[in-house]
């Protein structure tokens, strides 16, 4: 069949009807749709997850036997091998894994919300909004972790709301939306550099390092924080992926459904920009993982909708293995995890954008 000029409209997905195969399971009024696909690449995805997670907390200058971190993990070991893994190991691990999970969740929202491969908080500009937020409370304010958060999510969303505003009456998809995003972002990374040439000279040393992005350091405190916002946002986030897998269909057609699109979309796009916000907030700007885990959890699930889950263990995968390889290869260097995850992400982005036009001539 031929495809007709309008079809082909650049950045803009062609939203068809969809065969889902599956089993579905029913008990009482709730129906669960089970892809076997699906559950073995979420199966997989658990299993290497499970294995960068021993690895992080058995390897390193210090070197501990399984044993001795269930020990630790128990409560059962208070010497060396429960500061270890205790205080210095685990705090960072689960940062890695909720920021992971956070971001790429974040970014299969935001694609299936655009239609488009390159929606992501990081090419539209909602990473560097919430970076602006973030260093007006370290810079400025000389904020507290709750209070650079909060203005982390305060910048996010006021970029989501400029984006909104500049797109008025044009709807969220197409290549439009793209180029307006990229023009946002370029904005607010000169607003970055002029906040960091008004800043001290050590506080522009620890705002530099930390818009590169990076778990070092991180306690308890940056875990708790983190693991809260994906408490709190992503259950709304899964409950919600059904009524988005029917906007992918189309406006009409998931209104013709019983969705109502407006407050569908408005609640996704909170949430996933309030994602961003507080990976942002606890790690600095951390590239590539909302933009690829979204796309890499699709093209090994080939399912028709977001799947967010794969998406987020496979966002989760690809932090704590950056993190590990980024500690593990080039020590004793201190590499940050965001200069590993740029470098990957931008050899990415070449394929994305080398793919995407492929498909626009096609």
């Amino acid at each position: 069949m031929n495809t007709t000029r309008a079809e082909k409209t650049a950045g803009r997905r062609i939203h068809r009807p969809r065969v889902i195969t599956g089993t579905v399971l029913r008990t009482g009024g709730v129906s669960v749709r089970l892809q076997g696909r699906a559950l073995v690449v979420t199966a997989a995805l658990l299993t290497a997850l499970v294995a960068v997670m021993l690895v992080s907390l058995t390897t390193g200058d210090y070197e501990l036997s399984v044993s001795e971190v269930v020990r630790a993990l128990a409560g059962r070991d208070s010497g060396g091998a429960d500061f270890i893994v205790n205080t210095l190991r685990l705090p960072r691990l689960l940062t890695a894994l909720a920021v992971g999970a956070a971001l790429a969740v974040s970014g299969a929202l935001l694609t299936s919300l655009t239609g488009n491969a390159l929606g992501s908080p990081d090419i539209i500009g909602f990473t560097n909004g919430s970076a602006v937020g973030a260093l007006v409370v370290i810079i400025l304010l000389h904020g507290s972790m709750t209070q650079i958060a909060t203005g982390a999510l305060i910048g996010g969303l006021a970029t989501a709301a400029a984006v909104h505003l500049l797109m008025l009456g044009r709807g969220l998809h197409g290549f439009r939306l793209i180029v307006t995003g990229i023009g946002v972002s370029a904005l607010l990374l000169a607003v970055n550099s002029y906040l960091i040439t008004r800043a001290t000279f050590q506080e522009a040393l620890e705002a530099q390092a930390w818009l590169i992005g990076s778990l070092g350091n991180r306690g308890w405190i940056h875990a708790n924080a983190i693991l809260l916002a994906c408490a709190v946002l992503l259950p709304p986030a899964f409950l919600l992926s059904r009524r988005l897998s029917m906007v992918e269909m189309g406006d009409l057609t998931a209104t013709g459904l019983g969705v109502n699109v407006t407050r569908t979309r408005a609640a996704l796009l909170v949430i996933s920009v309030a994602l961003a916000a507080f990976a942002t907030a606890v790690t600095g700007p951390i590239w590539f993982i909302a933009l690829a885990a979204p796309q890499l959890a699709r093209r090994l699930t080939r399912t028709a909708g977001p799947a967010l889950l794969p998406a987020a263990l496979l966002g989760a995968l690809l932090l704590a293995g950056s993190d590990l390889a980024a500690q593990r290869l080039f020590a004793p260097a201190l590499l940050p995890v965001g200069t590993a995850t740029g470098t990957i992400g931008g050899l990415y982005l070449i394929w994305l954008l080398i793919t995407e036009s492929r498909k626009s001539r096609a």
